[in-house]
């Protein structure tokens, strides 16, 4: 029993809030069960059918115990809604300072790419004491990236663009798993997270691999943002998007996180999803003033490919996530 531990390892910044609320309400709930069962036990006993002839008093309630029991459990579910608003607007928002990577989930592993080039599979370094923002999407099915030390978990959908955080605490490797049933192989779908001091991490990322799970970064491609870059290049969408007048499709240049005006009187903001739809499906979203002529480059370039040319897109300024830029790219045309 020594061994026995009521919660998994905490390892983040937020994982005493997570907990600390957890266990108020493990608390409020068995307190009221436990009264509501003693009072059924006392009502059974007090105003048990004492003869087949009795007929019990009719009572009168109060008025201020009806407003008693309405207004406290209304306030303990107001306190609760408002401490857990509290902790979840926390949680959804990564400081401004985070390091970044993507995650792609697909049956049975998980992609990893640091925006620095480096690649893994179901593996994630990261440095301690710094906030970690990771940007997830699948392949296939539904997949959720859970790690129970850090207390966060987040679904990897596919089609669109989910985000996470977290900040680890202690060195060390914590279980990854995927949440979300996904297949014959779910139970199989696991991995680390290894926090590592902030100098053997960058040694690491430094490094050209041979640590277990990981892949070096493709050859010619340091970053993600350079190889969004060549493959920017390699399927020529330099030839319409252009900043000069006449190109075939509007400048990426600042587009990223900015409010996009689309034919019909509409407008979009050029977020993680609106990017990924103008790359897959460029004609459900086009720019006022250019025509519906860009072909979409479905089954030509993979989930990492989609998210280095957003990566790539996002360098060239505006300053927003780094699946804005693309997706404004792919509307426009």
């Amino acid at each position: 029993m020594s061994r026995f531990a009521l919660m998994p390892e905490r390892a983040s910044t937020m994982a005493g809030e997570v907990d600390t609320l957890a266990l108020a309400l493990l608390a409020v709930t068995i307190v009221f069960s436990l009264l509501i069962a003693g009072l059924l036990l006392r009502f059974m006993v007090v105003y048990r059918r004492r003869s087949a002839t009795y007929v019990p008093p009719l009572l009168h309630v109060p008025l201020w115990l009806e407003v008693l029991w309405s207004a406290v459990p209304l306030g303990i579910t107001m306190i609760a809604f408002l401490w857990g608003a509290q902790i979840f607007a926390a949680l959804v928002e990564p400081p401004a300072d985070s390091l970044e990577a993507f995650v792609v989930g697909r049956q049975w592993m998980w992609k990893i790419q640091h925006l620095e080039g480096r690649r893994e599979i179901n593996e994630l370094h990261v440095p301690v004491g710094q906030p970690v923002k990771l940007t997830l999407t699948s392949e296939d099915v539904i997949h959720s990236f859970y790690v129970p030390a850090f207390r966060i978990k987040q679904d990897a959908v596919p089609g669109r663009y989910t985000t996470v955080w977290f900040e680890a605490t202690k060195v060390g490797s914590y279980h990854l798993f995927c949440a979300e049933y996904c297949g014959t192989v779910h139970s199989g779908m696991i991995g680390q997270i290894v926090v590592m001091d902030p100098a053997d991490y960058q040694a690491w990322l430094a490094g050209s691999g041979g640590a277990p799970g990981v892949i070096s970064a493709s050859t010619g491609s340091g970053s993600v943002t350079s190889a969004g870059e060549n493959l920017f290049g390699q399927l020529g969408c330099a030839t319409c998007h252009r900043s000069e007048g006449g190109a075939l499709g509007p400048s990426l240049a600042g587009l990223a996180g900015k409010s996009v005006a689309l034919e019909g009187g509409a407008t979009a903001t050029a977020d993680d999803d609106y990017l990924r739809e103008s790359i897959l499906t460029p004609q459900a979203k086009v720019v006022a003033g250019f025509k519906p002529v860009m072909p979409t480059f479905k089954g030509q370039v993979s989930e990492e490919q989609i998210l280095q040319l957003i990566a790539y897109i996002k360098s060239l300024g505006g300053g927003a996530s780094s699946a804005a830029g693309v997706e404004q790219g792919k509307t426009g045309s």
